[in-house]
């Protein structure tokens, strides 16, 4: 019985301890995240778990239908949206209290190589300077290069760090690339 209780308390400690490091020692981490099929909702949910960290959807005002989503139709919203690169979609609302966080996960599907415009609403939106800013991506096909280097290029005062592309990621592979 008492090995069981040294054991749990092992792994509290553990636990507290990668949380901390997964923080990076830098306070608060927030996970914000696009998802317009639960795709990048799922890795973001792992993101928090390992982090410690608070979810935010970025929502759309107005939600994404399936046809919406259609890239083949030029004329579907997800279409329209990304062949204006002045397109910024509302969202259905801010952030509260970002001062609060020190850290910031923002995640996204891989929209024609690069994020979806909301993503950009979000961070014009909210005061990210100072923050350290981390995004991972899914993709059917593309890369997070090309994505990481247009967000670099649009908000070069922003600290970013280098992207991660997560398809199908599970917890395991999740805290890896955070603890590395």
């Amino acid at each position: 019985m008492q090995t069981n209780k040294k054991l749990v308390s092992l792994m509290a400690i553990v636990a507290m301890c990668t949380t901390v490091y997964a923080q990076k020692g830098e306070g608060k981490v927030l996970v914000a995240y696009f998802s317009a099929t639960g795709t990048t909702e799922d890795v973001a949910e792992k993101i928090a778990a390992v982090t410690g960290g608070e979810l935010h959807e970025i929502a759309p005002e107005q939600a994404y239908t399936d046809a919406d989503l259609d890239w083949n139709n030029r004329q579907s919203r997800s279409s329209v949206e990304m062949n204006d690169p002045k397109s910024r979609p509302a969202l259905k609302e801010k952030k509260a209290n970002m001062a609060d966080y020190d850290v910031v996960y923002i995640g996204f599907p891989i929209w024609w190589g690069v994020a979806p415009h909301i993503v950009n609403t979000f961070i014009e939106s909210h005061d990210l300077k100072g923050k350290t800013l981390i995004p991972f991506a899914t993709s059917g096909g593309s890369g997070i290069s090309q994505a990481v280097a247009a967000l670099r290029k649009a908000y070069p005062d922003l600290n970013w760090q280098d992207g991660k592309l997560l398809n199908r990621a599970d917890e395991r592979t999740i805290r890896a690339w955070i603890e590395k």
